[in-house]
């Protein structure tokens, strides 16, 4: 009775198309937003921030960034930890090369060189898709690891591609312990997922949509493919790119080539497949899958084993976790095809009939 959206009459376009029409979605993400910036620094401990909450923020915008891509315009991409390495080893050479270059502006740029990546290995989805443009998109991915590695002009001569930031400050503000950097990629995500919600829902976002649901009936009323397809590779590599920079800077710190190696590229790949293709929630719900269920289980599986008498080495939890955290994900695949978003949605709308039974 509480998730009832009886007596919201609406009495304007504006409101009319507000991204949350239903008043109990207002409280609640008003209230979340409130608990995030207000409570949770005070609460939550550094342990956790570290270990779970900033890895979440990041991976999460990472994942938002390439459900534009794949879940709104169909495209399947691979190279995803490609242009997080771009993003990450852009900013990185703006901050060292550019003497006084702001903390943001260095993150902001770094998704700049990461969108025209993305646009140039996009290209070929102009002629090809499926599983051929996946491996074209592959490609992306060992590129920039032979590149970084190769090349030093990237990473100002380091023999092994390595690179480290310290001293982070935005607004002459330090940005060293984990709530302050936990406050730092909220804020990002915050603004990210606000942008990408009302693109989503505007004119470029029905493109996408209509690209990805059937390419040649949406060429035929009048949509360019070219502008459609181009447009996602952009938006998606330049919030990857940020997510990239974010991961390197605030919770890396010191990073090589293979922190966005193809394991990177599989694991975003995963969250958006999990959570929910074409819904900005569940890029949400995929990153806090991915992120805190093999922490969970670490935890759990031990104190089960001491339980029943049996100690458990760490060689073998970390095998049990692959297994356990590979069969969760069939049996929610096997469950629901359409990703946790849809079970999210299901049960709001069984909440709005509740407690009538249909």
């Amino acid at each position: 009775m509480l998730y009832r959206e009886n007596g919201q009459f609406k009495t304007s376009y504006r409101a009319d198309a507000q991204i949350f029409p239903i008043a109990q979605d207002r409280l609640a993400i008003g209230a979340l937003l409130v608990f995030a910036y207000a409570i949770a620094p005070f609460v939550v401990s550094e342990y956790a921030f570290r270990a779970i909450v900033i890895p979440f923020l990041i991976l999460s915008l990472a994942a938002l960034g390439l459900n534009i891509l794949v879940g709104y315009c169909g495209q399947i991409s691979l190279g995803t930890g490609a242009f997080m390495a771009v993003g990450a080893y852009a900013a990185y050479n703006f901050q060292a090369r550019i003497e006084g270059m702001p903390l943001i502006a260095s993150l902001l740029l770094g998704g700049v060189c990461a969108t025209a990546v993305g646009v140039l290995f996009g290209i070929p989805s102009l002629r090809i898709k499926g599983l051929y443009l996946a491996v074209a998109t592959l490609a992306a991915q060992f590129f920039t690891d032979w590149a970084f590695l190769r090349i030093k002009w990237f990473t100002l001569d380091s023999a092994s591609g390595a690179a480290s930031v310290a001293g982070l400050q935005v607004f002459g503000l330090p940005i060293e312990s984990p709530v302050s950097k936990y406050l730092f990629c909220l804020s990002f995500l915050t603004v990210f997922a606000l942008l990408a919600k009302n693109l989503v829902r505007g004119a470029i976002g029905r493109e996408w949509m209509a690209m990805r649901d059937m390419d040649v009936a949406a060429s035929v009323i009048g949509i360019r493919p070219v502008y459609a397809k181009l447009t996602a590779f952009a938006v998606s590599s330049f919030i990857v790119g940020v997510a990239g920079a974010l991961w390197a800077f605030v919770y890396l710190g010191s990073w090589e080539p293979a922190a966005f190696s193809i394991e990177r590229s599989f694991q975003l790949l995963f969250m958006v497949i999990i959570g929910g293709l074409g819904s900005i929630m569940g890029s949400f719900f995929g990153a806090a899958f991915i992120v805190v269920l093999p922490i969970v289980l670490d935890q759990v599986l031990p104190a089960l084993g001491r339980a029943v008498g049996v100690t458990l080495d760490t060689a073998f939890v970390s095998h049990v976790v692959f297994m356990v955290y590979g069969a969760l994900i069939v049996f929610f695949l096997i469950v629901e095809p359409h990703g946790l978003a849809r079970l999210w949605s299901t049960a709001k709308e069984k909440l709005r009939l509740w407690p009538f039974p249909h």
